[in-house]
């Protein structure tokens, strides 16, 4: 029997021939990474549990501060002092105010075929590049981190086939919010989703991270796009190798097979607080907003400012919207620096924060209040994820976040034109 791409990359951590769905593995895991949400839970674990701690590979262990920079307060100011004094005790690498997780592990680390463990659960992004990325807690953190092992149930595989090609003016985050809307929040739980087909390798590298990256938000284990030329030539270009590069086989078995031409794909938005609440963007009615936000772990890379910056040049923001852009890391911040796009943004009454999570996070940058109205390329719309509980968080792309923010209430770019 075949194996799935999700199966491959299980098999080479587990160091066995083949694994298939439903079986148990303990597995060496190729790397680890955590921020400043958990760190400090794992770091008191680590010396008030343990009898005779010890770190199994420091060079496998990636320590991101992005939360929650910098400190808003003196909790966090601690948490992230014990994070940083643990890392130069043990010798591990440890980013700070360098950008978003994710982005800083994928442009500094994920390899294809890596197993990859993460005390976050956008940790998924990494199969963007081919790599089995996944959420851990931070018990199970600690457990990897003194052992460099895990132990999995092998998921089954949730195929994507994607044809065509994204029309102008749809980005794969409405791609991914209308596959969510499609498949539900619970639909995908505990598989990996897998993208492939000639849809799926028309996408650049960001567009395909914003893929991965919610692949969570449907339930799922994982998401991985098959791995092509594009991935080696992308991490050939940051002096990484292209090895393990697992395609599935063509007798491997898929619980579902759901086949998208993406030249149908719309514009489209998630309406709070449920993230597979997806509409067409210009059937969300007449909602005025009072924030947009532009940034985040999905949405806060280079190819969405230049297209935001597109949308916004010559024009203003809405003198009662809170316009909030943070790039995903400061590689990005500087390359739209050098493009001149930070000085649209500028121009036009935005707000450029400093690389991390900010808004999406809802705790440090950009907190809405009670009945407020916020469109962001966040991860989340749930009840008080930017803030208070009984405020609004709607979902939409770069595109439309930055166009709504021009009109004052949710609208398409294209309707902001007219």
């Amino acid at each position: 029997m075949g194996m799935t791409i999700g199966e491959k990359i299980i098999a080479r951590a587990a160091k066995v021939d083949e694994v298939h769905a439903g079986e148990i593995h303990t597995i060496e895991v190729d790397r680890l990474m955590s921020n400043d949400g958990t760190t400090h839970l794992t770091i008191d674990m680590y010396h008030n549990d343990l009898k005779h701690p010890k770190i199994a590979d420091k060079d496998k262990i990636v320590f991101i501060m992005d939360h929650n920079v910098p400190a808003e307060n003196p909790k966090t100011a601690q948490a992230h002092r014990k994070m940083r004094n643990f890392a130069k005790e043990h010798g591990i690498a440890l980013y700070e105010g360098k950008g978003v997780c994710h982005q800083i592990m994928v442009e500094n680390y994920v390899c294809p075929g890596e197993f990859i463990m993460g005390a976050d659960s956008h940790t998924c992004t990494y199969g963007a590049l081919g790599a089995f990325g996944t959420g851990i807690g931070c018990t199970d953190f600690l457990y990897a981190m003194v052992t460099g092992q895990s132990w999995v149930l092998v998921p089954e595989t949730i195929r994507f086939e994607l044809t065509g090609k994204l029309r102008k003016g749809v980005y794969a985050r409405d791609l991914m919010l209308t596959i969510i809307g499609m498949v539900g929040a619970n639909g995908c739980n505990y598989k990996v989703m897998e993208f492939a087909g000639e849809g799926a390798h028309n996408l650049d590298i960001d567009e395909r991270l914003v893929l991965c990256n919610l692949a969570v938000e449907a339930g799922a284990k994982t998401g991985i796009v098959e791995p092509d030329e594009k991935v080696a030539e992308y991490l050939e270009s940051r002096g990484r190798k292209a090895e393990n590069m697992f395609v599935s086989d063509e007798d491997a078995v898929f619980e579902k097979v759901y086949h998208i031409n993406l030249d149908e794909i719309e514009p489209v938005v998630a309406r709070p607080h449920q993230i597979d609440d997806v509409v067409p963007a210009d059937e969300v009615g007449d909602v005025r907003i009072d924030e947009a936000f532009l940034g985040s772990c999905n949405n806060g890379r280079i190819e969405e400012f230049r297209v935001a910056a597109s949308i916004l040049k010559g024009k203003k923001v809405s003198d009662h919207v809170r316009f909030i852009i943070a790039p995903a890391s400061n590689e990005v911040y500087i390359q739209a620096l050098d493009e001149g796009l930070i000085d649209i943004f500028l121009d036009a009454g935005a707000m450029v924060m400093n690389s991390n999570c900010s808004v999406c996070w809802g705790s440090c940058q950009g907190v809405i209040g009670e009945g407020e109205v916020l469109i962001s390329t966040g991860t989340r719309n749930f009840k008080g994820r930017a803030g208070h509980p009984d405020s609004f968080v709607y979902l939409g792309s770069a595109a439309t976040v930055t166009a709504s923010a021009i009109a004052g209430k949710i609208v398409t770019a294209k309707e902001d034109e007219e």
